[in-house]
């Protein structure tokens, strides 16, 4: 059962409020071992908080080399899960705490300040789409972000210039966050002088990269596409790659 949020304030992140993998804190750091400099990713979790699945997404990203951050905007605010009542915690304040997570690894000696991009899924994923456009970034006084990757995002039209490079990677059958959004979506954007790129994935339903079975969780229908997933892996390797790594 969901609980009422509290007037949380925005989210801050500091040597008490960040820990290491698996610690529960408000954010998560994954290191790459040695001295660095390593560029950064700011992880943004679904409707259903921190777990597993974007565990798993911190530790891969960590293993190509990044510091990955994965952030929890649920626990602070009162929440474990909104899937049936997403804006609870609405995109633009989950874009602050990106902005926010970002701005803690760049007063990291071991961090490249300038090559930190941010990955989210579904509702993370809604919110890199808010977090990549110029009105938000110039509202939160913000660094844009150097890449930005969503997967299975919900897609408002939006005409806004993007601040970011931005890739999409949607099911063609996904019941919640329909692909024919971001298709449009994707032919309204502004690019602003940036990539915009997206994969649309024949028969891949919402959830295709993760590892659960296909199923039915709060009305829709979800679950893994290996050859979606194993696309998508490689895809967003490539596409980080060439932004964030010298």
């Amino acid at each position: 059962m969901l609980t009422c949020a509290a007037a949380a304030p925005d989210l801050e992140f500091r040597a008490d409020t960040v820990g290491g993998p698996d610690s529960g804190k408000r954010a998560e750091l994954y290191l790459p071992p040695g001295p660095g400099p390593f560029p950064g990713m700011i992880i943004l979790h679904g409707c259903d908080g921190v777990g597993i699945h974007y565990r798993t997404w911190a530790r891969q990203l960590r293993d190509w080399g990044y510091a990955a951050m994965l952030v929890d905007s649920f626990t602070a605010r009162g929440f474990s899960n909104i899937c049936d009542k997403g804006i609870l915690v609405p995109p633009l304040e989950r874009a602050q705490d990106a902005f926010a997570a970002a701005d803690y690894l760049r007063r990291l000696p071991n961090i490249r300040g300038g090559r930190i991009g941010v990955i989210g899924f579904s509702h993370g994923a809604w919110t890199v789409l808010k977090a990549v456009l110029d009105s938000t970034v110039s509202q939160d006084r913000a660094t844009p972000f150097a890449a930005a990757v969503a997967f299975y995002p919900y897609c408002e039209p939006s005409v806004v210039p993007l601040a970011t490079d931005t890739l999409i990677l949607i099911g063609e059958a996904d019941d919640w966050t329909p692909a024919a959004l971001c298709q449009r979506w994707y032919s309204m954007a502004q690019r602003g002088g940036h990539s915009l790129d997206m994969k649309v994935y024949p028969g891949a339903l919402h959830g295709f990269d993760s590892w659960h079975a296909r199923n039915y969780y709060m009305g829709h229908y979800t679950g893994r596409d290996p050859k979606a997933a194993e696309d998508a892996l490689a895809t967003t390797r490539e596409f980080l790659a060439r932004r964030l790594t010298p």
